[in-house]
């Protein structure tokens, strides 16, 4: 079971997440809806967690939506903004080739491979360099899951917390894969499974 008192954040919206375009490792910035959402987490951990925040480990992924979103947060504990880790270990999953496009677009020129995909989403791997499948994106983060102590608050991505979901929740890949990630709440885990927060 994944160590209580951790929490993880999705870096707020994004144009392409409101275009539903896959980014994966482009770095492309907050929107303005985005902003308001990190606003809304860090004032939530603000009223959950106290007095508590400075005794806090923070760490983002080093792609700047996500740093973005953690110096919000920080922003909002009254904490100064810069003052957390970074860990490539947190990007988000690489999806290649395809990254930039709709999954419409990719449908409309490669059919066969939106098919391959739909059908096993956990494994899949997009064509072209830095692609890589969910499975090995949990492969890539289970180090770092396995040195989170209490008392952690991470910013990443979609994908990173589908994977999380998949180790510690009990659920199959492929229904870790279609879960949908929110960026105004933030997962964590207590002995009765995740947590919407």
């Amino acid at each position: 079971m994944i160590v209580e008192d951790v929490y993880f954040c999705r870096h707020g919206q994004t144009d392409y997440n409101a275009e539903e375009r896959l980014q994966g490792r482009r770095e492309v910035p907050l929107n303005d809806l985005g902003r308001a959402q990190a606003r809304r987490n860090g004032t939530y951990l603000r009223n959950l967690l106290g007095a508590n925040v400075g005794d806090y480990r923070y760490i983002a992924s080093p792609l700047g939506r996500a740093q973005e979103t953690m110096r919000i947060i920080r922003r909002e504990l009254g904490l100064e903004i810069d003052g957390f880790e970074t860990d490539d270990r947190l990007v988000e999953v690489g999806y290649g080739d395809w990254e930039g496009s709709t999954l419409e677009e990719i449908g409309e020129s490669d059919p066969e491979a939106i098919a391959e995909r739909d059908a096993d989403k956990w494994d899949y791997r997009c064509p072209g360099e830095n692609a890589e499948s969910y499975s090995e994106l949990l492969t890539r983060i289970e180090p770092l899951l396995a040195e989170l102590t209490p008392r952690t608050i991470l910013v990443s991505h979609g994908g990173v917390s589908r994977a999380v979901l998949r180790k510690y929740a009990g659920i199959s890949g492929q229904d870790a894969a279609m879960t949908i990630v929110p960026q105004d709440r933030i997962l964590t885990f207590d002995r009765d499974g995740p947590r919407w927060l």
